[in-house]
C-alpha cells in the first residue's frame, strides 16, 4: 500500500484507518483500548480532529450508534495564555 492509498484518522500520531480496523478486529472494544494500542487522540491536538472519526469506527465495529460509545473526557494539556503574559507585559490574566 502506498502513502497515497492510506486514510489517516489521527494525523498527529499517523494512525491510519487500517490500523484502527485491525485493532478493532484484534479485540479492542473501547476508545481507551484503541488509545492505548495506537496513541490516537494523544497528539498535539488532543483528539480535536480525530475523536469523532475514531468514535464512528468503534460504533460501526460494535453495531451501535456513535453516541453510545464511551468517549474519554477531553483534557487539554495546559491553559492557554497570551504571549504578553509570558513576557511580563500583558497585565494580569482574566
Amino acid at each position: 500500500m502506498s502513502v497515497e492509498d492510506k486514510t489517516y484518522i489521527c494525523r498527529c500520531e499517523d494512525v491510519t484507518l487500517d490500523e484502527i480496523l485491525k485493532e478493532l478486529a484484534d479485540g479492542a472494544v473501547s476508545f481507551e483500548d484503541l488509545k492505548r494500542r495506537t496513541r490516537c487522540t494523544m497528539g498535539p491536538c488532543q483528539g480535536k480532529t480525530c475523536r469523532q472519526l475514531v468514535t464512528n469506527e468503534i460504533a460501526k465495529a460494535r453495531g451501535i450508534r456513535p453516541d453510545q460509545v464511551d468517549v474519554p473526557t477531553y483534557r487539554a494539556l495546559s491553559k492557554p495564555i497570551k504571549l504578553g503574559e509570558l513576557a511580563g507585559i500583558g497585565g494580569e490574566s482574566e
